[in-house]
């Protein structure tokens, strides 16, 4: 009877274990660097972290931290996915330049088109070339903003000669080379930092897409808005939305899968339609503000994409030093996204 007493105890035990394992309960910390009413975090992250734990039954519960509010500067963000610090990060590659050479395809001149559309080939083009380069952290995401533009103090730009001497903010390393093709003085710095700079004269302009305008308050701060009679933007940012590897891995295969149920194509093309539906508030704001807007037309244009090929040049002679195939990345970028932006 002993005996039996002690293999039944044993076996509830280990039915018990059992149970507990896949009723195991898990906390994911996400971090940003935006304030919670900008159009990502509001109409992306937020939803997508409730999804995440409706669909595991309350097992994963999931808090958003925004506006760098776990500490460190933007650029820290990648890292802070990579060793652990928190679990999930949103951020651009590009604010640490050069580590992620092959995100760049997308940031080159007048590569991007809507971001929906560029966001799905952004995914496909992951998979194809930068599983190596993010292989340190678990991607749920990868996606673009929408086609960006200028915003600049006084009388604005009309047209290219109008960038001579202008100190402006650029994002990444190819857009700062580019502001620079076009006769800017180019200023890196992350979003967050940018408005202050306007405020203080630091710079006299910036480029961002509309999206980000609002909650930036940007409008304010310029009094004209130069954009592009294109079907393809003046440039993007690459994103990525991604987790800390040992932290997927050593989750329970059903809440595995649910995080999987809520990554890859199809959720970047989410976050591409908020970024696309959050520029027209921010247009709106800049028309109600009484802001010029400027939209250079298509013989205009041409200029522009003529004195900015070389940045696209220099970049395929870099990379391909450093063992890419950087004029195939180019081709096959552009056939991503006209293959998405043509409904395809």
């Amino acid at each position: 009877m002993k005996r039996f007493l002690k293999a039944a105890l044993a076996g509830a035990a280990i039915l018990f274990a059992a149970a507990n394992a896949h009723a195991q309960e898990v906390t994911l910390r996400v971090h940003h660097f935006l304030p919670p009413q900008a159009p990502v975090p509001k109409n992306f992250i937020t939803p997508w972290a409730e999804k995440v734990e409706k669909e595991s039954d309350g097992r994963i519960k999931v808090e958003v931290y925004p506006a760098m509010q776990l500490g460190g500067k933007p650029p820290a963000l990648y890292d802070q996915a990579k060793d652990g610090v928190v679990d999930i990060i949103w951020t651009l590659p590009g604010y640490t330049p050069g580590r992620f050479p092959g995100t760049e395809a997308f940031e080159l001149p007048f590569m991007p088109a809507k971001a929906e559309a560029t966001s799905q080939a952004a995914w496909d083009f992951y998979e194809k070339y930068l599983q190596d380069e993010f292989k340190d952290t678990h991607m749920i995401a990868a996606h673009v903003h929408g086609p960006g533009l200028l915003h600049v103090k006084g009388e604005g730009v009309h047209k290219l000669e109008d960038m001579q001497g202008l100190k402006l903010r650029g994002p990444t390393r190819q857009t700062t080379a580019l502001l620079e093709k076009l006769g800017a003085t180019a200023i890196g710095m992350p979003v967050p930092a940018m408005p202050e700079a306007l405020s203080k004269g630091v710079i006299d302009g910036t480029v961002i897409p509309w999206e980000v305008t609002a909650p930036l308050k940007v409008s304010e701060l310029v009094d004209t808005h130069t954009d592009f009679d294109s079907d393809r933007g003046l440039y993007t940012a690459f994103f990525v939305f991604t987790m800390n590897k040992d932290r997927y891995e050593s989750l329970p295969d059903d809440l595995k899968a649910v995080i999987d149920a809520n990554s890859g194509r199809e959720v970047s093309r989410w976050v591409g339609r908020v970024m696309d539906e959050g520029d027209a508030p921010g247009m709106a704001i800049a028309e109600k503000s009484g802001n010029e807007i400027i939209k250079l037309p298509p013989e205009e244009v041409a200029r522009w994409k003529e004195a900015a090929a070389p940045v696209v040049d220099a970049w395929i002679e870099d990379v391909s030093a450093k063992g890419y195939d950087g004029a195939a990345m180019v081709e096959d970028a552009r056939a991503m996204i006209a293959k998405y932006a043509e409904g395809n």
